[in-house]
């Protein structure tokens, strides 16, 4: 139960009682949801574009151990309709603890530089979209008192690379949104938490084959999950990363032009 307003009972694995994840058919978000959820029976909504494929997933979070699932249409390109929706959670579920920011597109790099909308639809949905939605969410967990925002981010906004550079470039735009919304909620009881995993296989990244330091939804749930528990800010899932990302950030542009071609 709660202990009044402004505070949330967590426990030591960082157990939550409402979590909502916004691209609620991401294997990613997922794999998170039915983490936190299960230790509490926690409350979940998917949130997303296609009701059949969104109670699937409420079956897998409530399988996981989930209590009550929700299932509510969402559109993250739908800018003009973003304010609306947030305004209408807290009668739907009360407080949310947690929020997962976990749609997004791959896009087609060798299709989508040479013309068309391509582009433009991941720039629009990794990155104006969460804007768009976030903006207010975050008013909202700062009225609320507390509240945890999760960015899936990735390491492929870290450095930009030639061969997905519109993919990752909108990465790069979500990542430093997340962080400086991060510094505007500080001493509100609301917070960021930026995600940064390797290559992951899922329905999005299917038929590539992982490079190395790849990872799984399950291994980000449980980093997620930890990180959640103990007030991290920033993750990188595997944590290995950190360092090899640290380096790839500062290399010599002719360096980097030459290896990533």
């Amino acid at each position: 139960m709660r202990a009044g307003r402004g505070q949330v009972v967590k426990d030591a694995l960082g157990a939550v009682q409402t979590v909502l994840v916004l691209g609620g058919t991401s294997d990613i978000g997922i794999a998170i949801a039915a983490r936190l959820a299960g230790a509490r029976r926690a409350t979940v909504a998917l949130a997303g574009r296609h009701p059949d494929a969104l109670r699937a997933a409420g079956d897998r979070v409530r399988n996981a151990g989930a209590g009550r699932i929700e299932i509510i249409e969402f559109d993250a390109t739908d800018t003009a309709g973003h304010e609306q929706f947030v305004a209408g959670l807290p009668e739907s579920l009360g407080d949310i603890d947690v929020a997962i920011v976990a749609f997004g597109l791959l896009g087609e790099q060798a299709v989508d530089e040479l013309g068309g909308d391509g582009a433009v639809k991941v720039a629009t949905t990794n990155y104006v979209g969460a804007v768009s939605v976030c903006l207010p969410m975050a008013r909202m967990m700062k009225s609320q008192g507390h509240g945890t925002l999760v960015f899936l981010s990735s390491v492929a906004g870290d450095r930009v690379r030639r061969a997905n550079f519109i993919y990752g470039s909108s990465k790069a735009g979500l990542d430093g949104f997340a962080q400086g919304l991060g510094y505007s909620l500080a001493g509100s009881g609301a917070e960021v938490l930026i995600v940064r995993p390797g290559f992951v296989p899922t329905k999005m990244t299917s038929g590539m084959n992982p490079p190395p330091f790849s990872t799984t939804p399950e291994a980000v749930a449980e980093a997620t999950a930890a990180a959640l528990a103990t007030g991290q800010r920033v993750i990188y899932v595997p944590a290995r990363l950190r360092p090899v990302m640290a380096v790839a950030r500062h290399l010599p542009y002719q360096l980097m032009a030459k290896i990533d071609r």
